[in-house]
């Protein structure tokens, strides 16, 4: 059977964060049987929690029916039970922290529990999907499909194709993403892909012109969204995904492609004294209500 042919009925996602849930929703919302595990309960009852707490403002906006809320959250189940999660899974999807190690051990677990025919895939915004395979006997059957935050509004999902990831896989992991109301691309399994590449390349300057006193935070960003029609300027963007997370892949980049990620070292040090972003309430903003309320202090942080 083709990979277009395939039905899909049931995929589990491992790693009930920002990510995770994001996924869980808009498989549940596409129609799936969803399974969300992680490795605490508390950790997969605030997913569903927030997974609610998502469907309910689309209904207060009126771009969800009660309806298709109730009817999303019948659909998904919560569970710390990776064997129960991926048993009969047709995918899997992984999305939890970006640690090669981590997510290696993720895999080899997956390998024990899933069915041999199911389509595997890491949600990994910049590791190596090719390092992550090995730790299955089926690396044909794994593929990357990075999504993006939040991802029952953003559209775009990247499909990154290991160095054995076969082309039905491929051909599947797109009609998938399509599936899911995402619109897909296809990259190779470089690092930072093509989105965190780029993303990163544009954070990092930005962060260094904020640095060097060039402008503020506020009138960088706004030069990328009045500029450049960017929906969120580059500052903003970061505190949003993490400053930590930012962190760890343009670490990740600068050894693997040289001097030009290297990480601005107002990065390292609001990063090590707990200035995360939008999660800790302040980064290069102060957040107040899931909103920025004016700039941080930057040239001494």
């Amino acid at each position: 059977m083709s990979a277009m042919q395939r039905t899909v009925r049931r995929v589990a996602v491992l790693g009930a964060g920002t990510m995770g849930h994001g996924i869980a929703q808009v498989a549940a919302q596409a129609g799936f049987e969803v399974r969300l595990c992680d490795v605490q309960s508390a950790f997969v009852e605030r997913g569903l929690i927030k997974i609610r707490e998502n469907l309910e403002g689309g209904v207060a906006r009126g771009k969800v029916t009660p309806g298709a809320r109730d009817a999303t959250l019948g659909r998904l189940t919560g569970t710390t039970d990776i064997r129960e999660a991926v048993a009969d899974a047709d995918v899997v999807i992984e999305a939890i922290p970006e640690n090669l190690d981590l997510k290696r051990a993720a895999f080899a677990e997956i390998e024990r529990h899933a069915p041999p025919e199911a389509l595997l895939a890491s949600n990994t915004s910049s590791l190596r999907v090719s390092r992550i395979a090995e730790a299955t006997v089926r690396p044909q059957r794994v593929v990357g499909m990075h999504f993006f935050n939040p991802v029952h509004i953003q559209k775009l999902v990247e499909i990154v194709i290991g160095d054995q990831s076969s082309p039905e896989a491929v051909e599947w992991a797109k009609a998938i993403g399509i599936g899911l109301g995402k619109t897909p691309i296809v990259v190779r399994d470089v690092p930072g892909f093509a989105s965190s590449r780029l993303g990163i390349a544009i954070g990092m300057e930005a962060i260094r012109m904020l640095e060097q006193g060039v402008a503020t935070a506020a009138d960088i960003d706004k030069a990328m969204v009045l500029g450049y029609g960017h929906p969120m300027g580059p500052l903003q963007l970061t505190d949003v995904v993490g400053l930590d997370v930012r962190l760890a892949i343009a670490e990740y980049l600068h050894a693997e492609l040289g001097e030009r990620f290297r990480p601005p070292e107002l990065l390292r040090r609001k990063v090590a004294a707990g200035a995360l972003g939008q999660k800790a309430g302040v980064g290069f903003y102060r957040w107040e209500g899931g909103q920025p309320a004016g700039e941080a202090p930057s040239r001494n942080s």
